[in-house]
């Protein structure tokens, strides 16, 4: 199992789906805390010692949380600032380049996950210097909002395509990237021959040249709390468990 001890989290944008619920996506609260801390909390859980979060919007807001979060848990948490946080989240990941010169995690601060995903990701062999995305086989899984999820095409385990439009896919993107220095070379190119600067534009041209891999995550559950309709069901989910563990 390959130990990786940090963790880029890309807490920078609006998250304007969630507003009626808070105002900043990665404080609005899933059962009494916050979501990046959710997100955190299952990261440490697999080893990662080290945070490095990109802020945008309500940064200082955040910021704060993160110091007093930093207090109480003795996480190391780097904070940097996306002053283009309106544009695609691979903006975000470049903020980040800096403070990330080896191996790492990649997750999103509204995806709630259970730790055994990064299990599943740590336990995978990778081919040298490909990058590592979490996929869910089960196309029935219904924690996931079909409307929104980026779909995976993959073909013996390489990711050929990825992206919310795609209409031929065998697999959902967790949102949770076992990734390398490659992926900031590769957002790069993406942006600079295809004007794509998002995460899934570095993924197709990781795809290209086959170090794009696919790695599944078997029974291990996650959500991507996006939306009032993914926070009530995450929510309901914790009591569910909170129940069965009693």
């Amino acid at each position: 199992m390959t130990r990786i001890t940090d963790c880029l989290i890309v807490a920078a944008g609006k998250g304007t789906r969630l507003q009626g619920i808070g105002s900043s996506k990665p404080l609005v609260k899933l059962a009494g805390m916050p979501l990046i801390e959710h997100a955190m909390r299952a990261a440490s859980l697999a080893g990662v010692e080290k945070f490095v979060v990109v802020t945008g919007y309500q940064a200082e807001r955040l910021t704060v949380f993160l110091k007093d979060l930093a207090t109480r848990t003795g996480w190391n948490i780097v904070c940097t600032f996306n002053p283009k946080f309106e544009q695609p989240n691979g903006i975000s990941v470049l903020c980040g380049q800096a403070h990330l010169p080896g191996d790492f995690y990649l997750a999103m601060c509204d995806h709630f996950v259970e730790p055994a995903l990064y299990q599943a990701l740590a336990s995978a062999e990778l081919p040298a210097g490909a990058v590592g995305l979490g996929v869910d086989l089960r196309l029935d899984n219904p924690m996931v909002d079909l409307d929104d999820v980026t779909k995976i095409e993959l073909d013996g385990g390489r990711i050929r395509n990825i992206g919310k439009e795609l209409t031929r896919y065998n697999a959902f993107d967790c949102g949770i990237f076992r990734a390398n220095t490659n992926l900031f070379q590769a957002i790069q190119t993406s942006q600079q021959t295809n004007n794509d600067n998002s995460i899934s534009g570095g993924m197709k041209t990781l795809a290209a040249a086959n170090q794009a891999i696919g790695i599944d995550i078997g029974s291990a559950n996650w959500i991507d709390v996006d939306s009032a309709e993914m926070h009530k069901l995450a929510e309901n989910w914790i009591v569910e468990q909170s129940v069965l563990s009693k």
